[in-house]
């Protein structure tokens, strides 16, 4: 790949695997042939081809940066028997595949995030008091016990709301879970940063006391443009702190892609597979 080479980065692919191909082959994108990629999280669950996208994108080598989300995590844990697949997941199949343990390999080698020119790339959100180093350290700690020989019970304390903020006493559990709360689950914050996961009302719909989480005052992430997805119902976004890419391709929305260099915008219209009232 050619140092500077154009980088587009992609909204929640969920397993919706056709649109992921159109947008691939799309002339914007497949037109250049030294193109890198960079996937927003939630690569797999709810879509009907979650083997399929995982697949596709596997094979795409070091041309895409996949960072993990929410519902990556939740495969991770399926595989290792912390959690079982509810009625809506697709992710049997991933499990089930003769490659699976290679698959899971892959996947639990992904960052959390990934920093370069200008634009840190999570699944949901950063802390406001975590600058990009600290962002960057802290997803290390998660990364370093998903690669570990002993990942599966990293993986068993990841689950719960609480801690709702950040603290730098924070030790086994606790720190592993507001680390990836915070990156993969992240939404809603306090103005004094505290994550809130309760609420699930439309955008701009919250009720006072409640703001997003990149507008929470005196961010120290405010320099650089944080790119995220997650956030379906927020849909597009493109700010010069924060972009958001998850348009909501599972839910009948579009699959979306962004290029870095001068944001051109590429987006896939997807047939709806889940209902947005079941989420």
């Amino acid at each position: 790949m050619k140092e500077g080479s154009s980088i587009w980065m992609i909204g929640d692919v969920q397993g919706c695997c056709a649109p992921l191909e159109q947008l691939l082959a799309h002339p914007d994108l497949a037109g250049e042939p030294d193109a890198r990629f960079w996937f927003a999280g939630d690569l797999v669950n709810r879509g009907p081809q979650s083997l399929a996208s995982l697949r596709r994108i596997i094979g795409l080598g070091d041309r895409a940066v996949s960072v993990l989300g929410n519902h990556d995590l939740h495969l991770l844990a399926a595989a290792a028997g912390v959690r079982k697949p509810s009625k809506s997941d697709t992710i049997d199949e991933i499990l089930q595949a003769p490659d699976a343990a290679d698959l899971i390999d892959w996947l639990r080698h992904r960052p959390l995030a990934h920093f370069e020119r200008g634009h840190l790339l999570v699944h949901a959100g950063v802390l406001a008091k975590w600058d990009v180093a600290k962002t960057l350290a802290l997803a290390g700690e998660v990364q370093d016990a998903l690669r570990g020989p002993n990942w599966q019970k990293a993986l068993q304390k990841m689950y719960g709301n609480e801690p709702t903020q950040w603290k730098d006493r924070h030790k086994g559990g606790k720190r592993l879970r507001v680390i990836i709360n915070a990156l993969t689950r992240i939404r809603l914050c306090t103005p004094a940063g505290h994550m809130e996961f309760a609420t699930k009302v439309a955008p701009g719909a919250w009720p006072a006391g409640l703001l997003p989480w990149f507008d929470v005052p005196g961010r120290a992430t405010r320099d650089i443009t944080i790119v995220f997805g997650h956030w379906s119902t927020l849909g597009l976004l493109v700010r010069q702190d924060v972009i958001c890419l998850d348009t909501g391709c599972v839910w009948g929305g579009s699959l979306t892609a962004l290029r870095l260099q001068d944001r051109k915008l590429v987006q896939i219209k997807c047939a709806q597979f889940q209902d947005p009232q079941a989420e």
